[in-house]
This record gives C-alpha cells, structure tokens and sequence, in this order.
C-alpha cells in the first residue's frame, strides 16, 4: 500500500506540532482535517497563515464534512495522528462519539484496526482524561502525550517541537533526523 497518512489538528494547545508534522511529511500523501478550534488556537499561538498549513498537505477537508472520503472505512491510509488532540476530542474517541469528521475518521482508523495516534498537550490530566486514555490503549491506540525529552539539551523551544515531532514520526515508521539519538556510553 502506498504510505498515506492522516492529520488532524484540533483545538488543543501546541498547534506548531501538527505545522512541524506536515512540514515533515511534504514528501508523503497526506490529508489533513482541521477543527474550527485549531484555527483559532493556530492564530492565538502561532504567526503561522492559514494559507501555509493549508499549502503543507495535498488534501485538506473540512471538519465538519462527515461525509469526506477519509471517513470511510474503504479509504486506505497507514496511520491517523491527532496533534494536537484536545482533552475533548480525545473524550470523544474514547466514548465513540463521531460528530467531526476527525472523530469520524478516528472511529474508523478504530473499527478497521489502523494505527492511531493521538498527542494531547494537557496537563495536569483528570482521573477521567487517564481513564479515557487508558481506554484507548487497550483499543490499540498510541496515547503520546506532547513530552519533550531533556537529555539531549535543547536549547530552543524549536528543538522541543522537534523532539516531540521526532517521536512521532518514529511512531508512524518514518525515518526522521529531527532530533539526536540516545548514544549511551
């Protein structure tokens, strides 16, 4: 199969993740769905247009197009991530709740057993917003919270995006250099 991927970007904090991870993936067929939210956190947290994230991804949907082909369970692709995933859009997942086509989507990359990651960018996190993410990973969903790791020394606020990024694409099975490796001894 050929590598297609999945983004959505919903209304939670770190919206620069879900840039980076387009930026990172120019090279792959993506289709991207952005929540009503994430346009408004995009411009609270970023100076990034419209117009650019739209230009990063070749297939772009709007949320609240429940009937786009990325809501199908005929439509193929290899992995969905969420990033970021709101607290409340991961509470929908994880009830079964498809009212968006990126919850639409997600239900689907469940039903027919696809990779499916989500990266929330919460904290501290509720017994609930656990118990959900819990849930979730037993349905065979990556839970992989927006944590960027300290040992490597990062010296900008870029180089956390990139290690988070990193991460994920790691996750997705896509060979990336956007962060140095762990080298013991």
């Amino acid at each position: 199969m050929k590598e297609v991927y999945v983004v959505g970007i919903t209304g939670g904090s770190g919206s620069i993740l879900g840039i980076r991870l387009l930026e990172s993936l120019r090279n792959y067929e993506v289709h991207l769905a952005v929540s009503e939210s994430a346009f408004r956190v995009l411009e609270l947290e970023t100076d990034y247009t419209m117009e650019y994230i739209k230009s990063l991804a070749p297939y772009i949907y709007d949320d609240r197009d429940i009937a786009a082909r990325i809501s199908s369970g005929s439509f193929r692709f290899n992995t969905m991530v969420i990033v970021p995933c709101s607290i409340s859009t991961l509470g929908k997942i994880s009830s079964g709740i498809s009212d968006t086509l990126i919850t639409r989507a997600a239900a689907v990359a469940l039903k027919e057993r696809r990779r499916l990651i989500l990266v929330p960018r919460e904290m501290p996190l509720s017994t609930i917003v656990l118990e959900n993410m819990v849930k979730l990973s037993r349905d065979g969903v990556i839970v992989a919270p927006a944590v960027p790791g300290y040992y490597n020394r990062p010296k900008t606020s870029e180089e956390m995006v990139d290690f988070v990024v990193s991460r994920i694409l790691d996750l997705m099975g896509i060979e990336n250099s956007l962060m140095k490796r762990w080298k013991s001894g």
